[in-house]
């Protein structure tokens, strides 16, 4: 037997063995790598909902809220709005029923209908403090459509850590999605799925 015939056959084998080898880790990698991006594909998209339906517009209203009642103290030279006295109780009436609680009604109807979307795996006590502060204005209000004025705010009064969860939560999301979206790998992918889209 010519001995050069066994080392071609030998190194066809082995060619073989290569190929198929290096095909095997090439699907593994792009199996590890299409598994990687779909789920930043499923974070990135679970974190637009967060913030297109619950932070975002939570946020937004929240950030005018504020804005407004500074407005409002310093057009009465004030540094908070209690007491209320008598003359300012017509103003008070004013901005409460026109500009505060449309924004705390935005507010309440975000938390109740999209507290599934909330970071936490348990409702945050400030959500749930500034819905039943929410809810002691209206029936205030209620009364004040009755011409009834003996109260003039809710008995449960605004939660303080409200306003720094509502802000603190926002940020960390945009800081996220911007992470998510701007990573090199997740542009590389990106591109080749809608490449891919394309040829079809």
């Amino acid at each position: 037997m010519d001995p050069s015939s066994i080392t071609f056959g030998g190194s066809t084998q082995n060619a073989v063995v290569l190929t198929v080898v290096l095909a095997f880790a090439g699907y593994l990698v792009t199996f590890m790598f299409t598994r990687m991006m779909a789920r930043r594909a499923d974070r990135l998209k679970l974190v637009n909902q967060r913030l297109n339906e619950f932070y975002g517009p939570l946020y937004v209203a929240t950030v005018a809220g504020n804005i407004a009642y500074k407005a409002l103290l310093t057009k009465q030279g004030k540094k908070t709005c209690h007491p209320i006295r008598d003359e300012e109780m017509k103003e008070w009436v004013l901005w409460m029923t026109t500009i505060f609680m449309p924004l705390n009604d935005t507010r309440e109807k975000i938390i109740i209908e999209n507290a599934h979307l909330i970071i936490e795996e348990q409702m945050p006590h400030c959500l749930l403090d500034f819905v039943t502060h929410v809810v002691g204005y209206k029936a205030v209000l209620a009364k004040w459509t009755e011409g009834n004025y003996s109260e003039r705010r809710a008995t449960i009064g605004w939660p303080p850590e409200f306003d720094a969860y509502v802000e603190r939560s926002y940020q960390a999301l945009k800081a996220e999605q911007t992470r998510l979206m701007h990573n090199g790998l997740w542009r590389l992918w990106r591109r080749m799925k809608n490449g891919k889209a394309r040829e079809r």
